[in-house]
């Protein structure tokens, strides 16, 4: 046997414009108004805002220093590429025009690469290297660059 009480309904109240807790009248769910087409066709659909320029600060920072190695020189021998330590957070659009700018050469494409560092001990504590971000310029064809500034 159940000791258990026996569930009771609320009596149903009769009187006009008194409703009980939890019960919504048709007055009160259209009470919200409803949206117009008018605020819908204001927002741009399938467009995205056009981005701003590069700034010029910005530009100036984004590259760092150029790599002179072997195999920067081995590259940019054979397939007429500039190496450049460039900002971690530097996009590939901010790379070209930042060469193009302070360069005054065609860009013909950025190829990057994120270059981990190395975990190295430093006596007893272990420590890392910072990641570095390189950016490997195709210039155009019969494009040159110096590092003195002048375009060719």
């Amino acid at each position: 046997m159940s000791t258990a009480p026996a569930k009771q309904e609320a009596p149903a109240k009769a009187a006009k414009g008194v409703k009980s807790p939890g019960v919504k009248t048709a007055k009160a769910a259209t009470a919200k108004p409803a949206k117009t087409a008018k605020s819908a066709a204001t927002k741009p659909v399938g467009s995205a805002a056009p981005r701003p320029k590069h700034t010029e600060g910005r530009l100036s920072q984004v590259l760092v220093a150029p790599i002179v190695s072997e195999k920067a020189t081995l590259v940019s021998e054979k397939q007429n590429q500039v190496t450049f330590k460039v900002l971690r957070d530097a996009t590939k659009p901010e790379i070209k025009a930042a060469v193009e700018l302070m360069f005054k050469v065609d860009v013909e494409s950025v190829q990057t690469v994120v270059q981990k560092g190395k975990v190295k001990k430093f006596g007893r504590s272990i420590g890392r290297r910072d990641h570095v971000k390189k950016a490997y310029v195709s210039l155009k064809a019969g494009q040159e660059l110096n590092f003195s500034g002048e375009g060719a």
